[in-house]
Parts: C-alpha cells; structure tokens; sequence
C-alpha cells in the first residue's frame, strides 16, 4: 500500500531551511529541514518563504518547489493548507511565524531552536498550539541521533555503572547553542537545576553571550559547564564521569571517546584509566531521524521525542543562567 505524502511549507531558506545540503550529494545524510522531508519520501514540499529573493529563488530551483512567498504571513493570506510548517526563519520571528502558521491549521509545526527569544514567548507559543490541536516538534536535534537515544538508554539501564560527574563545553550563546547542550544533558540525567554561573562572555550573538555555568542533576551528579569562544572555533562537548568509565560525546556527536580503568603499571592497588578509544558518532543521522520521527508522529500517534514541553525547561534553564551570569562580580567586560 502506497503510504500517504504530507504537504510541507518551509519559512525560511536559509542554512537550517535547506542551504546546507544544496551542495551536498542528495546520498548524503540530511543536515537540513528540507534534505530531511526530501530523503524521507513521505513528504512533500510545496511552498517556502523568506524575504530574501535570491535565496528563496536557489531554494526553490534545488528542491522542485513551485510556490515561493515573502513571508508566513504571505503564504497563509494565499489561502494555501499545509500538513507540516518548518519553522527555519531568524529566532526573532519564530513567535509571529508560529502564530501566524497556526492560522491555516497545520496538523504539526517543526520549529527551530529556541522557540523564541524569551521563556514568555516560547511558553505562548506551546499554549497556542496545545489549544489549536496542533503538534509542535522543536529541533534540539540529537534527541533524534541513534547513538544518542542508545547511550540514554544504557545510563538509565546501568549498564555504565553510576554517574558520578558531568562536564561540558560549548560556545555562541546560551540560547542559542547552549540549549542544545542543557537539553541533552537533561534528555540524559533528567531535570536540572542551576547552582551558580559565572561571567558571560558575547562571543558571537551581540544579545546572547555565552555563559559558564555550574548544575546539579535532581538524580544527582554535578555537570560543570565550561565554555569556549565561537571565534576560534566550534566546540560543543559533554563527557561523563561514571563508575565504569569516562565517556565523552565530541564534535557536536560525531564522535565518542571511551576510557576504561585497569591496573596502574607504576603503582600496585591503583586503578587508571586508558588512553582511550575514538569511535564515530551518529549525529549526521539525526535530522533524517527526525522526519521518520514526525511521520511516524503523524501517521500511527507515535511520541514525538523533542517537543515545546522538553524545549521550555532547556529554555527556561538558559534564562535563569543568564540571568544569574549578570549578577556574577565582573572585572572588565568580557569579548
């Protein structure tokens, strides 16, 4: 039996939009909304948006899609009926692009992270689509990367032993790339709360500085959060602490390092750890998990596995950082 095809409206041609795949072979895992709905199969796009002419017009020509728009308002005042509306515009105007999505009753909206620039807004956003029925995924995306699911299950499991510790590197933005870091860090210890956070430093965003920070789980480890400076290079890194081993996700979860203990050659009743071993990490898989995800979503009433609810509390999180990273004694103002 041929399985159904849901309609697709994609706000925003940018990067996240589809940008990043149009160089790409189409055999390549998917890094973008687009790429994703593409690969599936299930879906079909056949509207996108942005004010940007050029970019909507190279949008449009990669992908096959015929109608373009300037915007979601646009698009909606067309009349047109979408199933699915990914959310790919600037943060700044994800809560109008939402609300005015809402107004042609899309069965799911997929948003970009973070939903909005503040908690009130995000927290609109999820009620507005709670009360008009629709579904809302947000893309904090390794939630849908295989390795990541599995390795949540094996700490839940046991199978690494207790946590004892955790800690964490990132940089451009709390908001911005640090939800990504608290939302997975709470996808696999559960909920956090915030402790201290140290002086914020505006290494990319010029309203979203990237902040250090120290949390604890409710299950209890400690996670130190450290962070880097966007200018120099990309960092995002989470290692684990366990009673088994140490085992840290690298390169945004390309790769995975795994150091196991064994006796000290040098001094007897010792128990080191190893040099360790690299191994390739899953993460190029996650957007294509995300669609099989929303289809299966959509289709069958499957649990959708990053949503408004999981997206607030990493939101919510970030707030009270930053907030708290503005009360840290300063010396002169970090860049």
């Amino acid at each position: 039996m041929r399985r159904p095809a849901f309609s697709v409206l994609v706000v925003g041609c940018g990067n996240i939009g589809g940008a990043f795949d149009q160089a790409r072979s189409r055999d390549a895992w998917p890094l973008t909304h687009a790429g994703a709905w593409t690969r599936h199969g299930g879906f079909r796009i056949t509207a996108c948006a942005d004010p940007d002419t050029s970019r909507r017009s190279a949008f449009q020509r990669h992908w096959g899609v015929r109608k373009g728009f300037d915007s979601c308002a646009q698009a909606m005042g067309s009349g047109g009926r979408w199933d699915v509306v990914s959310i790919c515009s600037p943060t700044a105007s994800h809560f109008g692009d939402v609300m005015m999505a809402l107004q042609s009753r899309p069965r799911l909206i997929f948003c970009e992270k973070p939903l909005a620039p503040t908690a009130a807004e995000a927290e609109a956003i999820v009620g507005a689509c709670e009360a008009a029925g629709v579904l809302l995924a947000v893309n904090h995306t390794r939630r849908w990367a295989p390795d990541v699911r599995e390795f949540g299950r094996q700490l839940a499991a046991g199978e690494h032993g207790e946590v004892r510790s955790a800690s964490a590197r990132y940089g451009k933005g709390v908001l911005n790339n640090g939800s990504h870091l608290l939302d997975l860090l709470s996808f696999w210890l559960g909920p956090l709360e915030l402790l201290s956070a140290g002086r914020p430093l505006d290494d990319f965003w010029p309203d979203d500085p990237t902040v250090p920070a120290l949390l604890a789980a409710r299950s209890g480890p400690g996670i130190a959060v450290g962070h880097a400076h966007a200018c120099d290079y990309s960092l995002f890194e989470i290692e684990l602490v366990t009673s088994c081993a140490v085992i840290a996700m690298e390169d945004g979860g390309l790769a995975w390092r795994v150091r196991l203990p064994g006796p000290s050659a040098q001094f007897a009743g010792y128990r080191v750890l190893d040099a360790g071993r690299r191994l390739p990490g899953r993460y190029l898989e996650a957007m294509a998990g995300a669609a099989d995800n929303i289809y299966d979503g959509l289709l069958n009433g499957a649990p959708l596995l990053s949503t408004g609810a999981t997206a607030i509390e990493a939101q919510r999180l970030c707030e009270a950082i930053r907030l708290a990273s503005r009360a840290t004694p300063t010396g002169p103002h970090q860049s």
